[in-house]
């Protein structure tokens, strides 16, 4: 399979993630090891937003405009160790300020949250992984809350190296990546903050729609407008999109670590990928429209 064709904005990024896309055709992306927020605009021109502290992890803009970031917490989550002290912060990009919004939930800690997509309604949707200590691997869950820092509540709890997270067009399902097991889950969204039970369980019940190929791995995601569903993949190197009707594709990329992706542009075709490895910000052009957010 031939690799995919692209263009590199952004070399020498250290270990990037949650690319943001703005509205002047600059990108923000998160250095994980770097415990900073950069914007980058290509050609070599960058420039550092905010030294957030932590680990920076999955991105988006809010209903006022501002940054919300999942912070999984410690100092750049190196190899074998990630998590503890997680938190939802909110960066003034205009200043750089950085506020913490939500580090509990019913006075239990957030441990690693690690990526974000907001509703239609304000509301967002964050996964936390759980943190990873040596031989112990924390559950994880999904969580949703309140921009203005007002309300939080759990999804559901139960799920192993939950990452990637993402909304349908029409707002009634989410999804979520299971990292350690390569595969790809949807919920039914009832209402803001709540997701559809089981009659039986008077539960949430995760459903399956898809796996990586062979021993890869998933990390983040993003929806095209049509519904499609494109997985950041590591170890295999590249994005797997699963269609609505079922069909799986599969674009290779010269990253053993590929993280994240984004949409963006005039026509919404431009899809900006974070290879981690090489730590480049890089540019595709997308078969298909990607979905726009609520927000930014």
């Amino acid at each position: 399979m031939l690799e995919t064709e692209f263009e590199v904005l952004a070399e020498g990024l250290k270990a990037p993630e949650g690319p943001v896309v703005m509205p002047d055709g600059s990108v923000l992306v998160m250095e994980m090891h770097a415990n900073r927020i950069s914007r980058v605009w290509g050609g070599g021109k960058s420039e550092v937003v905010a030294q957030i502290g932590g680990t920076p992890n999955g991105a988006q803009i809010g209903p006022d405009g501002a940054l919300y970031v999942c912070n999984c917490g410690g100092e750049g989550n190196r190899p074998g160790e990630h998590g503890g002290g997680g938190r939802i912060e909110r960066v003034d990009l205009a200043t750089g300020k950085v506020e913490r919004m939500y580090d509990s939930i019913d006075g239990r800690p957030i441990s690693a949250p690690n990526d974000l997509v907001f509703d239609a309604t304000g509301g967002m949707w964050f996964t936390d992984f759980g943190t990873v200590r040596e031989r112990v691997i924390e559950k994880s869950g999904l969580y949703w809350c309140k921009a203005d820092g007002s309300e939080i509540r759990e999804g559901y709890f139960g799920g192993l190296g939950y990452n990637g997270v993402g909304l349908s067009p029409d707002g009634g399902t989410l999804y979520v990546t299971a990292s350690w097991t390569g595969r790809l889950f949807s919920f039914d969204v009832e209402a803001p903050g709540q997701l559809r039970k089981d009659a039986e369980t008077d539960m949430p019940v995760p459903v399956y729609v898809g796996s990586a190929a062979g021993e890869s791995v998933f990390d983040s995601l993003a929806v095209t407008e049509a519904g499609a569903v494109c997985v950041a993949t590591i170890i295999g190197g590249g994005i797997t999109t699963f269609k609505p009707g079922g069909e799986t594709r599969f674009r290779p990329l010269p990253d053993r670590t590929v993280t994240n992706i984004a949409f963006g542009g005039d026509d919404m075709r431009d899809a900006y990928v974070t290879l981690l490895r090489t730590g480049r910000l890089v540019k595709i052009r997308w078969d298909e429209p990607g979905l726009k957010l609520h927000f930014g």
